[in-house]
């Protein structure tokens, strides 16, 4: 992140998940300058607060089903710059498409059981902050599992190819899949370069143009 720390609104309706994920931030070097437990208290700290980063459950009050989705959405709309992650609890594909929608990065969707990893859990919400994109490894598998199902290109993939196109889609970068799975940055290009080509997708350089151009090719129906 560098500079400045980034101002953070954390919206959760638990109290100790709450302020488990304050506790996290700060420690993360991040600025915590809200922390609160409905969609409607998230929106109005966002507008008092001009964060650069929200975080929020997907189920809040008053129904517990999506207003926190719903929010995020929202704010997404109203406030292009500021990024937002979203956790769950459980893997919904939809929640995927929705908020990659719009195609335009500074969005993350994790399963809460991946704060426990708080290491990966803030390396991700910085990669969100900085512009980019942050899938859960759960999700992506979701998605890639009906595409292998439904794709015949995808399921012509190499097991290492669908391991790197895994990577792609969570948003990570060449260098850090090529430490994830003890690869050359050069092998990593080559895997991507016949991915897209199996896929018939534009090759392109940039990070997040590349995540995009893949989930949406994993979410089409």
């Amino acid at each position: 992140m560098g500079g400045t720390a980034v101002r953070v609104v954390i919206a959760e309706d638990e109290a100790l998940i709450r302020r488990g994920l304050q506790l996290v931030l700060q420690e993360g070097g991040y600025d915590v300058v809200a922390a609160v437990g409905d969609a409607q208290e998230m929106r109005d700290a966002v507008t008092d607060e001009a964060p650069g980063l929200v975080v929020t459950d997907i189920r809040m009050p008053p129904t517990h089903t999506d207003e926190g989705l719903v929010a995020a959405l929202r704010i997404r709309r109203e406030h292009p710059g500021i990024a937002v992650v979203v956790l769950s609890q459980h893997v919904q594909r939809r929640y995927a498409k929705d908020l990659l929608a719009e195609g335009t990065g500074r969005v993350g969707y994790l399963l809460k059981q991946r704060i426990a990893d708080v290491e990966t859990f803030l390396a991700d919400l910085a990669r969100v902050a900085d512009g980019g994109t942050a899938l859960d490894p759960d999700v992506v598998s979701v998605m890639l599992g009906k595409a292998r199902h439904s794709e015949a290109a995808v399921s012509s993939l190499t097991p290492r190819q669908q391991e790197v196109l895994s990577l792609v889609a969570e948003g990570r970068s060449n260098a850090s899949i090529a430490a994830k799975l003890f690869l050359t940055e050069k092998a990593v290009v080559q895997h991507v370069s016949r991915i897209y080509d199996a896929l018939g997708l534009p090759l392109a350089a940039d990070t997040h143009r590349r995540v995009q151009a893949v989930i949406r090719y994993l979410n089409r129906e």
